[in-house]
């Protein structure tokens, strides 16, 4: 069965940093690309990082520089690392992942960004 499950979120400060996993299973994380999504209130879900099965990054234009994504093949984990948050940062984060036709979101954990 295949699962998706993030921790890590809560609540800190502008300028602070935090650190989302997403523990997978049911399938490796190095078999695919897998993502993090945000979606802030009233808005729609949005793409914010990607890591391919070669390791390709990808961001944002919204956190490039900022956040970085990362792999952990031997715990099947998937990371986001976010650096000096915004207030706008504020979201639900979801990790993701799509093998063919089929495609898998985890719970979401939430990240408030306020002073």
């Amino acid at each position: 069965q295949v699962q998706l499950v993030e921790s890590g979120g809560g609540l800190v400060q502008p300028g602070e940093s935090l650190i989302l996993s997403c523990v997978a299973s049911g399938f490796r994380v190095s078999d695919g690309y897998m993502h993090w999504y945000r979606q802030r209130p009233g808005e729609q879900r949005e793409l914010v990082a990607s890591i391919s099965r070669f390791t390709i990054k990808e961001f944002a234009d919204s956190v490039r520089g900022r956040f970085s994504i990362s792999r952990d093949d031997r715990r099947n984990r998937v990371y986001l690392q976010m650096n000096s948050l915004k207030p706008e940062d504020t979201a639900v984060y979801y990790c993701h992942t799509q093998r063919g036709d089929l495609e898998w979101w985890g719970q979401g954990t939430q990240v408030t960004v306020s002073s």
